[in-house]
């Protein structure tokens, strides 16, 4: 059996060897998993990747499977119990941030019809495929991430930063950053 060759990033273990493989730049469509992935990556500010992956079943089961609708309605009691769960991460302003997040996203659905023809829409509906030839290559930010950005902060949404959102965007494959010999370029079938 052929040793696959992953992106150096993602060989900590196979919690992570698993979301590189099966998740990290493959094309995301579907609205509930591209809440979920802003979600993570709005608890993922400042910190490492692997911390919210390893806690994002803690999440799933904290904040009602990433549903919007649920989580828009959330007050401060709903608040208090989150900031007393060690299973994900405690900060106020980042599970406010959700709140105002998912209060946001459902907006765009209602704008757009729903979040993912907003959000492909900045890509005229078709991946970026990088193909950088090491991880080194690959920037924080890039003029797409800071419009987008710019357009989710004026559209109510927190901790959406540039380096925030161009996270996002790999994760949910909108912009696909896998090295250039990373078996997975062929798995998601993407233009070469």
């Amino acid at each position: 059996m052929a040793l696959k060759i992953r992106c150096a990033w993602c060989e900590k273990d196979d919690l992570y060897r698993n979301y590189h493989d099966y998740e990290w730049g493959k094309p995301v469509y579907d609205d509930d998993k591209l809440f979920e992935f802003l979600i993570l990556e709005t608890f993922q500010a400042g910190l490492s990747w692997y911390t919210i992956l390893s806690k994002r079943e803690n999440f799933r089961k904290a904040l009602a499977g990433f549903d919007c609708k649920t989580i828009a309605l959330y007050n401060d009691e709903k608040v208090q119990e989150l900031m007393l769960n060690a299973g994900i991460i405690r900060n106020l302003l980042k599970i406010k941030a959700s709140i105002s997040n998912a209060i946001a996203f459902i907006k765009v659905q209602e704008e757009f019809g729903n979040f993912s023809k907003y959000i492909w829409n900045f890509v005229d509906e078709k991946p970026i495929l990088n193909m950088p030839k090491k991880h080194q290559d690959i920037p924080a930010t890039t003029p797409l991430s800071d419009a987008i950005s710019n357009d989710l902060k004026k559209r109510g949404f927190k901790f959406v930063g540039s380096t925030v959102i161009y996270a996002y965007l790999q994760a949910t494959g909108i912009v696909n950053d896998h090295v250039e010999d990373c078996w997975t370029k062929n798995e998601f079938n993407f233009p070469t």
